[in-house]
């Protein structure tokens, strides 16, 4: 397939018209594990096709949680969806296999990567095209080299590659299940600065080029606003806060406890040590 057929149509929609239905949708949904753990509380939130969308917390809100809770990887750690629903393109997938929800066209490249380490790169990208019958499987390994040139020099085993190389791999993976939606959780995890940059700018570029829509979880919220179109935030197991990426990144609380910015022309004196402690507006 050419990459012009992956790409999204982007013309505004007439005034007036209704808004369209999200790609991805999870509707008030909880998430329970071991039957005890209460760890998803009414959580909600869309994603829109051909957008980027952050999902931004402290660890232990809920993030990780609720990429498995969408692509069916609950079940592997004794979690189950106990009320809500999810729905992709209009269907529900409550209930879907995960190898079911791949060939829907979702995919999660995990926390930590998860790279087989003891296959090649090349045998790696050829692992993440195991649903597709079809014969351009060659043709999509030259276009994840083509973002990742690097992973072309690379011929040993993939456990000897860097933990920046490893990334791209994850991402390259993903790519080659020409999904229509990416779950990426916590790529920067582990990369120096300046790998960080340069997976996100990778990451936004897919975005642009092939019009897939990401939903990204993130703990390093200044570099995830800076490429998403919208985000929200968590805290306990649910949505306190959401927006436009611009509108999340103004925000004062937002600032404070994710950007380490501080809060206007008091957070500049470090007289009062009081203010640094108070309470989230949201909670």
């Amino acid at each position: 397939m050419a990459d012009a057929a992956l790409k999204i149509d982007r013309e505004a929609a007439p005034l007036g018209a209704p808004e369209p239905a999200p790609m991805l949708a999870v509707n008030n949904i909880e998430v329970v594990y071991n039957d005890v753990i209460l760890v998803l509380r009414g959580l909600s939130l869309k994603v829109p096709q051909g957008q980027i969308v952050a999902l931004l917390g402290s660890n232990g809100a809920g993030k990780s949680t609720t990429l498995k809770a969408i692509s069916g990887l609950l079940k592997s750690e004794d979690g189950v969806i106990t009320r809500g629903d999810v729905t992709f393109l209009g269907e529900r997938i409550n209930g879907v296999s995960p190898d079911q929800i791949v060939r829907r066209g979702i995919f999660q490249v995990m926390e930590g990567r998860r790279i087989i380490a003891d296959m090649t790169v090349m045998e790696n990208l050829r692992l993440g095209a195991f649903i597709r019958r079809d014969n351009d499987i060659k043709n999509d390994i030259e276009r994840v080299y083509a973002y990742f040139p690097r992973l072309k020099e690379r011929t040993g085993l993939a456990g000897y590659l860097s933990g920046g190389e490893q990334q791209m791999l994850a991402i390259g993976r993903a790519m080659m299940a020409r999904p229509k939606l990416i779950l990426m959780d916590e790529p920067s995890m582990g990369l120096s600065p300046l790998l960080v940059k340069e997976v996100f700018g990778i990451i936004r570029q897919l975005n642009r080029d092939l019009g897939v829509t990401i939903l990204l979880v993130e703990q390093n919220a200044r570099v995830a606003l800076s490429v998403a179109d919208s985000g929200y935030i968590m805290e306990q197991g649910k949505i306190v806060l959401d927006g436009t990426a611009a509108h999340l990144a103004a925000n004062e609380d937002v600032k404070e406890f994710y950007l380490g910015q501080g809060g206007g022309e008091a957070r500049k004196s470090f007289k009062n040590l009081k203010s640094f402690k108070r309470r989230k507006r949201w909670l």
